[in-house]
């Protein structure tokens, strides 16, 4: 009897230990893949690195991500997919093509934008006729980690936007687009920044929204761009302005253009820089000899106005 018994303890001691053990395994399993799934976050490139991402937004705003939609992209030697199936140009560094989005514009243009960071003061950077989203995704990361939701887009015929040659002159649809997008992800207010057109069109599409305007930038920008003329919408934006511009750019025509802009602006608080780089939009602070010293002016400037509007509403 006592030979059976300690026989069944010994068999039932061991069967606690072989659960406890695979308890334990099972457990430990979890902290590898765990770590694995953000140490491979940065670079985007493993699809189940998406959920660990993306899913917490999800579930705290409820904000349903865009569909990804198949159209012919304008430079499709330079267009990529990101694993999340949209379009992005392929000077999109690699770690944030899954912050690529697709936006569709009013006349139904398909087109590829970044969304950056996250909360309720949103920026528009829109980048000039002729260059691409990432004229402006060194500014718009800087905002992104200081708290700032960026919304750059591409626009059309441009880059992985869609190729729509038929109509190149309705491109302040795309900065309203963008803008739609901004409110749709959580903003409450914008500020408005842009190069050549994309300033002209940021202004035009900006005024016509309904969030509060907290800022503008312009740099290079003509007064008129095409068929849209910006000196309206700029009388009408009383948030503080900087005007940004470089003799010579086009034989002098575009200091004329900005000095426009900047004489009709709306705004009391207001700033015309002169760069002396000689250089045109974003190229003022990529490839000027002062260049990061214009680029850290202009995000100090996006931060100083989202910072005064907190100290007041307090």
């Amino acid at each position: 009897m006592n030979i059976a018994f300690r026989g069944t303890k010994i068999v039932f001691v061991l069967l606690v230990l072989l659960v406890t053990i695979t308890g334990c395994a099972s457990k430990m399993d979890v902290t590898p893949n765990h770590d694995q799934s953000l140490a491979n976050q940065p670079q985007n490139t493993d699809p189940i690195t998406d959920p660990v991402h993306e899913t917490p937004l999800t579930e705290e705003t409820n904000i349903p991500p865009n569909p990804p939609v198949e159209y012919d992209p304008a430079w499709p030697d330079s267009t990529v997919k990101s694993s999340n199936g949209h379009l992005v140009n392929s000077c999109v560094p690699d770690e944030l093509r899954d912050k690529a989005t697709t936006l569709t514009t009013s006349d139904g243009v398909h087109l590829s934008a970044l969304v950056l960071g996250s909360g309720d003061k949103g920026v528009l950077l829109a980048h000039e006729q002729g260059y691409n989203i990432c004229s402006f995704v060194d500014m718009g990361t800087e905002l992104a980690d200081s708290g700032y939701l960026v919304v750059i887009p591409e626009y059309r015929n441009h880059g992985a936007s869609q190729d729509f040659p038929e109509d190149n002159q309705n491109i302040d649809r795309d900065a309203d687009a963008a803008l739609g997008e901004l409110k749709r992800m959580g903003a409450q207010s914008v500020f408005l920044a842009g190069a050549s057109c994309g300033g002209s069109t940021a202004i035009i599409a900006g005024v016509r929204q309904e969030l509060p305007i907290e800022g503008l930038i312009i740099l290079s920008s003509p007064a008129q761009c095409g068929p849209l003329d910006a000196i309206p919408g700029v009388e009408k934006i009383k948030a503080p302005s900087l005007f940004v511009f470089s003799p010579g750019d086009y034989g002098g025509s575009i200091e004329k253009e900005v000095r426009q802009l900047y004489q009709a602006s709306g705004a009391t608080d207001k700033e015309l820089i002169v760069d002396e780089s000689g250089y045109h939009g974003t190229d003022m602070y990529h490839r000027g000899e002062h260049g990061d010293e214009l680029k850290s002016r202009l995000i100090d400037f996006v931060k100083t106005q989202f910072n005064e509007t907190d100290e007041i509403s307090k």
